[in-house]
């Protein structure tokens, strides 16, 4: 059976993840990664009338006249919240640091406003589906990354079982809210405002960039990975915060330095 051609558009993780399931089922003939593919693109449309356009967090506007040669079905876009909840550039981060404990993926036809085209499809996962191990073990990293990988494939596993025979899109419903993009100002953990969960949440949505940033033992460090503190937690290196619970720090990265452990943080930097 032929595969379904496809011209790709996207970058960053949920693209990566989105394109990996892709492939598995579809004939990706271009990926378009910045805006000066777009000029290609239009060509290989031109030449490829039935291919169709699927797009994961491209980061570029894309005007009408690349818009106007996918119709009618138009580029599908994956995007990671029920719209319109969440649209812009930050919905899993803006989630995560919600303290959201469901993570949404929309199937929508783009169009020229942000995140506004109508849904081909929704689903939501709750927390605990998503995760395999218990949450407490997940790393902070490794929880982002799972959310964007859950809801890729999910998206990703929809358009290739339907590509062939797309549903009519429905309008969104209800008050959209918006996300913006993330900054090095926002990194600074407050713990005289904030409890243990909402840092967690923080150090969670800002892993890779633009991280959580605390001076611990006078040093300015990165917080790559903690825990909320459980009764009789022995864990020796931590951060007090405002409702009284404690933030267990697991993994550091002192400022010009390489990523270590708790332990191995103290024994360097621990005044005798």
């Amino acid at each position: 059976m032929t595969k379904p051609k496809v011209i790709f558009f996207g970058n960053g993780p949920l693209a990566d993840f989105a394109k990996t399931t892709l492939e598995k089922s579809c004939d990706i003939i271009f990926h378009a990664r910045e805006k000066a593919d777009l000029e290609s693109v239009k060509k290989l449309k031109a030449q490829n009338p039935d291919a169709h356009g699927v797009l994961a967090s491209f980061g570029v506007m894309i005007k009408s006249d690349v818009l106007n040669i996918f119709e009618p079905e138009g580029i599908l876009n994956i995007h990671p919240s029920l719209l319109p909840k969440y649209r812009g550039a930050s919905p899993i981060e803006t989630a995560i640091l919600e303290g959201d404990k469901e993570f949404s993926v929309s199937v929508m036809k783009l169009v020229l406003a942000m995140d506004a085209g109508p849904i081909y499809y929704q689903t939501t996962f709750k927390e605990s589906e998503i995760f395999e191990q218990k949450i407490d073990s997940v790393s902070c990293l490794d929880y982002k990354t799972k959310v964007y990988q859950a809801l890729a494939t999910a998206g990703t596993e929809w358009i290739s079982s339907n590509l062939k025979n797309l549903p009519t899109p429905k309008d969104q419903i209800g008050q959209p809210t918006f996300t913006g993009k993330f900054d090095k100002s926002m990194s600074p953990l407050d713990p005289k405002t904030k409890t243990a969960s909402e840092l967690l949440n923080q150090i969670r949505a800002f892993s890779g960039y633009p991280k959580s940033k605390y001076t611990l033992l006078d040093t300015n460090c990165a917080i790559i990975s903690a825990h909320i503190a459980a009764p009789n937690d022995s864990g020796k290196l931590f951060i007090d915060c405002h409702d009284s619970s404690r933030l267990i720090i697991d993994q550091v990265q002192p400022e010009s330095r390489k990523v270590m452990d708790a332990k191995s943080f103290l024994n360097g930097y621990c005044k005798k």
